[in-house]
């Protein structure tokens, strides 16, 4: 018997995991931009 809220419950994780990666990805993106346009975080 398969149960098809386990694979689901999968691809959310997945998604989710790979939108919180994404984000990351984009934040150090922008901190490495405005680093090098001169701007400090503190």
């Amino acid at each position: 018997m398969r149960q098809p809220w386990i694979k689901r419950l999968f691809w959310l994780v997945i998604i989710w995991g790979g939108s919180v990666l994404a984000l990351a990805v984009v934040g150090m993106f922008f901190r490495l931009l405005m680093t090098a346009a001169g701007f400090k975080s503190h």
